[in-house]
């Protein structure tokens, strides 16, 4: 999890850590939503965990909107590259 509580920053880890991580933000009282974050690589996996989460283990969680964009980088070489992101957010 993150600073911002209701974010799941997506990386390198296993599926089902990210999925453990969403069902327990979403099982805390006043919790209504979730964003999960990830960009390049890892949005194959914020999508995994997204339905994963939403078929198996929380029937009743709506994907309310997802967001696509890109960003640019710049590597040690000083050249810019574009990253793709996406933004899915997840309510009860």
């Amino acid at each position: 999890m993150s600073e911002d509580q209701n974010v799941v920053y997506i990386g390198r880890k296993p599926v089902m850590s990210y999925v453990l991580a969403v069902i327990t933000y979403m099982n805390t009282p006043d919790a209504k939503e979730v964003v999960l974050k990830a960009r390049g690589r890892a949005i194959t996996t914020a999508v995994d965990v997204a339905e994963i989460t939403r078929r198996r283990f929380m029937q009743k969680l709506q994907i309310d909107k997802i967001d696509v964009g890109t960003e640019e980088l710049t590597e040690q070489d000083g050249r810019k590259r574009a990253v793709s992101t996406i933004e899915i957010s997840l309510k009860v």
